[in-house]
């Protein structure tokens, strides 16, 4: 066992080991965790650095961060989970389950649409502030009056704050909880997994500092307009995760708390066919993928299945899951390998091309001999 940085790595796992340990040495990192499940078993559990800017609180086994997007994994999961137990239907018309959706023509958007960014609703057409993120009712209800931006279906461009209200409504309509109270009691806390959609005030001093990046601007150089609003509707500083109003709403798309062995131990519920959770076919629902091509949001081409990004060239198997948060997080599914994947850092990319995370998962496919 490896043991040069906090936690472990058998053997195999050294060269990722070696990849983390020299991220942390190096000027990307100031504090991360890092976690692979292979058939089950955690094979890698590593991590290191500090849980703050100014390096004063050593980042250590306990310590969650907020993951931004790779939220939207635990939000997407919730959903397969109800729709495998026959609660929901993915492909039955949102309004179905909550009729104010309709409005502005959205009464063919299918469930499925809102999972794979396909409903045309990439942002809020109203002009909103961060405190309505914080209203699950008038975020949620501005999104049910609303007209999409695009035809459902024809393209994707990434929900980047609004998918999780929208998923999210839907299973509270579905179940009568929140999204964050289904996740917690039905996955969560049966696993054991130290993630939370919506953070409790008594876990506040566990929590890493998000560290902005060094240099400032827009990720976008000549943004369209559905990339303006998606990027300034609101506009977020990153100072707002380090406060309790952000830590303590559930925001399912984007404010989701945790660490990698957590992340890992949620999501190698699809890795490992279920889990005891979800019937494996109910897993595998996720890799249909229902919208393809050049994201109208990010000018990336994506696949996206239900809830997830699924394959990709650079990945050796197809049946991957994939999704990243801005901060640096990346979670992996590859159900061919029943290998689960998550990092999860603090300090924040320069650009959107952020490589760490890349780097660890193709270090720990070169250890299992897939590439």
């Amino acid at each position: 066992m490896l043991q040069a940085v906090p936690g472990y790595a058998v053997d195999r796992f050294a060269p990722v080991a070696a990849v983390f340990e020299r991220g942390l040495a190096g000027d990307h990192e100031v504090g991360a965790s890092l976690c692979v499940v292979v058939d089950g078993e955690t094979v890698v559990d590593l991590w290191g650095g500090f849980a703050d800017a100014a390096r004063t609180r050593p980042w250590r086994p306990e310590t969650i961060v907020n993951v931004y997007s790779c939220t939207k994994t635990m939000t997407a999961l919730t959903a397969l989970l109800l729709a495998d137990r026959g609660q929901l239907d993915l492909a039955a018309p949102v309004s179905r389950y909550w009729p104010e959706f309709a409005a502005g023509g959205k009464g063919e958007v299918t469930v499925a649409h809102l999972m794979s960014h396909s409903s045309g609703l990439s942002g809020w057409a109203e002009p909103i502030t961060v405190d309505d993120l914080y209203d699950w009712t008038k975020a949620t209800g501005l999104l049910a009056a609303q007209t999409p931006f695009w035809a459902p279906g024809t393209a994707c461009g990434y929900h980047v704050l609004t998918q999780g209200y929208l998923v999210g409504e839907v299973v509270r309509r579905v179940d009568g909880r929140t999204v964050g109270t289904v996740f917690r009691q039905e996955i969560a806390e049966p696993l054991g997994a130290d993630f939370h959609i919506g953070l409790p005030a008594g876990d506040d001093a566990r929590v890493a500092e998000m560290i902005p990046p060094r240099t400032a601007g827009t990720p976008f150089a000549e943004p369209t307009p559905l990339q303006l609003n998606a990027s300034t509707n609101p506009v977020i500083e990153v100072a707002v995760t380090g406060g309790r109003a952000w830590r303590g709403a559930e925001i399912p798309a984007a404010n989701g708390t945790g660490n990698a062995r957590a992340m890992a131990t949620v999501l190698s519920v699809l890795a490992d066919g279920g889990g005891g959770l979800l019937s494996e076919a109910g897993c595998r629902r996720a890799l249909e993928v229902q919208v393809e091509g050049r994201d109208l949001i990010l000018g990336l081409p994506l696949r996206f299945g239900l809830g997830f990004a699924v394959g990709s060239a650079m990945m050796p198997n197809p049946n991957t899951l994939y999704w990243g948060g801005l901060g640096g997080s990346l979670v992996l599914v590859d159900l061919d390998a029943r290998t689960t994947f998550a990092y999860a850092p603090n300090r924040m990319a320069d650009t959107l091309t952020d490589v760490r995370g890349l780097e660890l998962a193709m270090a720990m496919w070169e250890a299992m001999a897939l590439i």
